[in-house]
């Protein structure tokens, strides 16, 4: 075998290197940004060849939209599937998020990107368009006179809070919380209000 068929430490290639790959970029991506991160170094971390990753990847750009697409497909599934939650529970443990979490990659990857028409940028966009849509769909549920807006609002919530936990490097999170229980219950009518707490009492 020679040596342009095997990474740098003499793996062969195919077995795991997408895996490694996608695992480097993670790890480089976040710790110094997309931008920062070569191709060069994005192959010596993950231990393949420069001729592997292209075997898997057409490219850089491509390596960026998986890295993103892997983070969470389900959109929050963690937080919007759990059935233990009331509905109104369910949109306040989307802002139950711990201060130590890096910044949104999403949010990350679309203020270093600068090019709306990057595959990253659009991936980017359809997953904050979905969080944004499951939001909407759990305050419909909950019994939000307009529940379309209420997402809306609540995205923004989540993504300033998380934007302003980075700059201050204080949590931002609870206070967001708080602000998101005011605009629920001022969403809500009085009679799916009522519902709610005879729930909450009874559970």
């Amino acid at each position: 075998m020679t040596e342009l068929e095997k990474g740098p430490t003499g793996r062969r290639r195919g077995r795991g290197a997408r895996e490694r790959i996608l695992s480097a970029s993670e790890q480089l991506f976040r710790e110094q940004g997309i931008n920062r991160t070569g191709m060069n170094e994005l192959c010596a971390s993950a231990e393949v060849s420069k001729r592997t990753a292209y075997q898997h990847f057409t490219g850089k750009d491509e390596i960026v939209a998986e890295y993103l697409r892997q983070f969470d497909p389900s959109v929050l599934s963690g937080v919007f599937d759990r059935t233990d939650l009331t509905p109104r529970e369910r949109l306040l443990a989307a802002f139950d998020i711990p201060p130590t979490t890096p910044l949104c990659p999403y949010i990350a990857a679309a203020v270093e990107l600068h090019d709306p028409q990057h595959p990253a940028s659009q991936y980017a966009r359809d997953y904050k368009k979905a969080v944004a849509g499951r939001l909407a769909d759990t305050a419909r549920e909950a019994g939000a006179a307009d529940p379309e807006q209420l997402g809306e609002q609540l995205a923004l919530l989540i993504d300033g809070a998380a934007a302003r936990t980075r700059v201050l490097n204080a949590d931002a999170f609870p206070a967001a919380a708080a602000i998101a229980a005011v605009l629920i219950d001022n969403a809500i009518p009085a009679t799916a209000g009522d519902d709610r707490r005879r729930e909450e009492v009874s559970s």
